[in-house]
């Protein structure tokens, strides 16, 4: 036991988990009034519902011993021989105990960020029931094919320090998948949908910042040299990226503010498969490339006409495929021996496996989220009625107004 690497994965634990608020206040500030409340009740209320559904099996059948290269068993189903003593399949230096906190908090954020995909009109009971069974068909099985000891794009080489792969790809193409089934909001595409609070949003995406360092640097597992280079590029990059967004929409309009939020964030989902593995300049190229693919996908989004509320897809899924890609372009031995060299260091099969890895993930979640959304459209119902959208979401499922009073 390292007792310095115990106390950085603590506080790392803590930067992961207040993260989740901070979703919901940079969705919160996005959305109309009317539905501030709702958006960050549901972001927040992940936290109950996969903390507890990650305890009973979700733990297990993502980390648990391995059957077919494809899922856990439920040998630690409700943390049955999970205790203090270290793991040494996944850090053998802290207490397993605090190595499944620590995941607990990736497992809670991931279906927290596809709330931003179907604010201001899903049920709330539907939200909670596509969380639930999204965690266990979706989450669980990812989490176990990449990470996980006998897992089978682990074992194929792919590299994700942090959940590019399995976070940001299964969050942002789920995402799209949900937008497929649910119902345009009322007046999509014919009035002009305001948001409420922009500094609200700015609040929640700098808070999302500080928190990555956990989120990053807490992937080390330990407070080690990995983990440094993982909290200096993770500032690089959003950096990178949102002063690129600023750029790129000051040649169409102007530098807006949720615009520069929105670009720190992308470069955030980008680096974090990459975070372990690549250098500072490195850091800087991911971080610009990726705000230019998430910006001209929200537009071809919105030349589709998809009503995909808050662009989840085109942040933190396309986002998060580029992280991939880069990874296997940009990582290098020299950053950590414990990687593999990527494309620029003359090695093709990395970049090839990072491939084949997003391909699978990409597939696999979009399927098995268009296949539950289905489900539940077709037997609780997702969307809420056309009356309780005029009136928001606030009060027709929560019965309280975030702006009350006089």
């Amino acid at each position: 036991m390292n007792y310095a690497d115990v106390v950085w994965v603590l506080i790392s634990t803590a930067l992961v988990m207040l993260m989740t608020p901070a979703v919901g206040l940079f969705y919160g500030g996005m959305v109309r009034r009317k539905n501030l409340l709702s958006t960050i009740t549901m972001s927040a209320l992940t936290l109950g519902i996969i903390s507890i559904e990650w305890v009973l099996v979700g733990y297990s059948m993502a980390f648990g011993p391995d059957k077919f290269g494809l899922i856990g068993t439920l040998d630690w189903a409700g943390l049955k021989n999970v205790g203090y003593k270290p793991n040494p399949d996944y850090a053998a230096t802290i207490p397993h105990l605090l190595f499944m906190a620590f995941q607990m908090m990736f497992a809670v954020i991931t279906p927290a960020l596809i709330v931003g995909a179907y604010v201001e009109r899903i049920k709330f009971s539907s939200y909670i029931l596509f969380t639930l069974l999204w965690a266990i068909f979706v989450y669980n099985p990812v989490a176990h094919w990449v990470w996980a000891k006998g897992g089978w794009l682990k074992n194929l080489g792919a590299l994700d320090f942090a959940g590019g792969t399995v976070v940001h790809i299964t969050a942002g193409v789920s995402a799209l998948a949900l937008s497929l089934v649910l119902r345009p909001r009322k007046d999509f595409g014919k009035v002009q949908m305001e948001p409420n609070n922009i500094p609200l949003t700015l609040l929640g995406a700098f808070l999302l910042w500080f928190g990555w360092f956990g989120f990053n640097g807490g992937s080390s597992l330990a407070a080690n040299e990995i983990g440094v280079n993982a909290f200096v590029v993770t500032n690089v990059a959003a950096a990178s990226a949102a002063v690129s967004w600023m750029i790129i929409s000051w040649l169409y309009k102007k530098p807006s503010a949720i615009g520069i939020a929105t670009g720190a964030v992308v470069g955030l989902v980008a680096i974090t498969p990459a975070s372990g593995y690549v250098n500072a300049l490195s850091a800087i190229v991911i971080g610009a490339v990726a705000s230019i693919i998430s910006f001209y996908f929200i537009r071809l989004r919105e030349r589709l006409k998809l009503d995909e509320t808050l662009d989840v897809w085109a942040c933190h899924g396309m986002g998060g495929t580029w992280g991939a890609l880069a990874t296997g372009i940009f990582a290098s031995k020299a950053v950590n021996p414990g990687g593999n060299n990527g494309l620029i260091f003359g090695n093709f099969k990395l970049f090839l496996v990072q491939l084949i890895s997003v391909a699978v993930v990409w597939a696999f979640s979009f399927v098995i989220t268009f296949i539950i959304a289905k489900i539940l459209d077709k037997t609780v119902g997702l969307s809420v009625t056309y009356e309780e959208e005029t009136v928001g979401l606030d009060i027709s499922q929560h019965g309280e107004e975030a702006y009350g009073g006089i």
